[in-house]
C-alpha cells in the first residue's frame, strides 16, 4: 500500500467560522486521537498537513484558513465535492494519561482548532477530569472561532475569553491571553496544561504557567512546524533528531525545551 496515496472523500458540511476561516466536515472514517493531523490533497494545488479538530470515528473536521493556493482552492469547494486525505498521523495528546487530572486548555487564534478535539473528548468523558478550564484568545470578536461550541462549553466547563481589540459590545476580557491567565487562580497540583497558538504566545504562556507552579512535565505544546510527507521520510520538519510529524506534533514541553528550531 502506497503511504503517499490519498483516499478521496466527500465534504458533507461547510461552516464559516470567521473572516477567511471555514470548518469542513469530511466523510472520512478513522480512529484518530485528539491532536493528530491529516494530509489534505487537491489535484493541481498540492498537499498540506491540517490538524483534526473533531473527535469522531464517523468523520473528521478541519479548520481551514485561506492563506495560499491550496487553501484558496479548498475555500472554493462545495458540499459533496471530493478531496484527497491521508492519515491520521502524528502523536496526539495522551488523553488516557490525563484521567483524574485538572485540564487547562490554552489556545490562541487558529491554535484553538487542535485543542477543540481534546475538549470534545472531555465532553464525552466528563467524569474523568476533576475540572476542565478553557482559555481562548483572539484578535477581535469577529475572529472568535467555534462560537456555538463555546456557548455549549460555558454551560459545562470554566471558559475564559479574551481579545486584543474589543468592540463596545464585547463582554469578556481584553488583552493578551497571559493577562487572562494571571487573573485566575491556577491549580498546579495534579494538573496538565495544553498550549497551542503562535510561537510568541506559547513562549509567554509557558512562562506564566511556570510562575504559577507548573513544571515543564505538566505542559504539552502542539507545534505547527512546516511538515510535508507526514511520515518522517522527507526530514523537512526535523528539530534536531525529532520529527514533528512522527514524534509530534504534540510534545511534552520538557522533551523539546531548549531545542534549536
Amino acid at each position: 500500500m502506497n503511504p503517499y496515496k490519498p483516499r478521496y472523500t466527500s465534504i458533507t458540511r461547510i461552516e464559516r467560522l470567521a473572516p477567511g476561516i471555514k470548518l469542513y466536515r469530511l466523510a472520512y472514517k478513522s480512529k484518530h486521537k485528539p491532536g493528530q493531523f491529516v494530509e489534505v490533497f487537491l489535484p493541481h494545488y498540492g498537499e498540506a498537513p491540517m490538524s483534526i479538530c473533531s473527535y469522531s470515528r464517523e468523520y473528521i473536521e478541519l479548520c481551514v484558513r485561506c492563506v495560499g493556493n491550496l487553501t484558496r482552492a479548498l475555500h472554493a469547494l462545495h458540499i459533496d465535492d471530493k478531496i484527497g486525505v491521508r492519515g491520521p498521523y502524528g502523536a496526539g495528546y495522551p488523553v488516557e494519561e490525563f484521567k483524574g487530572k485538572h485540564l487547562y486548555l490554552i489556545g490562541g487564534g487558529t491554535g484553538v482548532a487542535p485543542l477543540r478535539s481534546v475538549i470534545l473528548y472531555a465532553e464525552r468523558h466528563p467524569k474523568d477530569f476533576p475540572s476542565i478550564n478553557i482559555f481562548l484568545g483572539f484578535r477581535t470578536p469577529r475572529d472568535v472561532l467555534f462560537k456555538g461550541d463555546i456557548e455549549r462549553w460555558q454551560t459545562k466547563f470554566r471558559v475564559f475569553l479574551s481579545v486584543d481589540r474589543p468592540t463596545k459590545s464585547w463582554r469578556h476580557s481584553r488583552g493578551v491571553i497571559t493577562t487572562l491567565l494571571e487573573k485566575q487562580t491556577l491549580i498546579n497540583k495534579n494538573s496538565v496544561a495544553m498550549v497551542c497558538g503562535p510561537p510568541i504566545m506559547i513562549k509567554f504562556v509557558i512562562k506564566t504557567l511556570n510562575q504559577a507552579g507548573f513544571d515543564d512535565e505538566q505542559i504539552y505544546v502542539s507545534m505547527e512546524r512546516l511538515m510535508r510527507c507526514g511520515i518522517g521520510k522527507c526530514g523537512h520538519c526535523m528539530i534536531n533528531e525529532l520529527y514533528v510529524c512522527k514524534d509530534g506534533p504534540v510534545f511534552r514541553y520538557d522533551t523539546i525545551k531548549g531545542r534549536s528550531e
